[in-house]
């Protein structure tokens, strides 16, 4: 069984949009406060298939 390290999206870029998702790393307050209560699957999914969902908004 291959073990990866889930790290914080965080790039210390912190406030909110008018969406109320951070400009840094795309997450919701709720998402920041719970982000060490998280297990690794959740953090997977949050880094892997919602955080990139938002990122082309930044492109426009």
């Amino acid at each position: 069984m291959t073990f990866r390290a889930v790290l914080s999206p965080c790039v210390g870029i912190c406030s909110l949009d008018d969406l109320g998702l951070c400009t840094g790393c795309r997450r919701t307050t709720a998402e920041i406060a719970r982000w060490g209560q998280m297990n690794d699957d959740e953090r997977l999914r949050l880094m892997e298939i919602v955080l990139p969902q938002r990122a082309p908004f930044d492109a426009q």
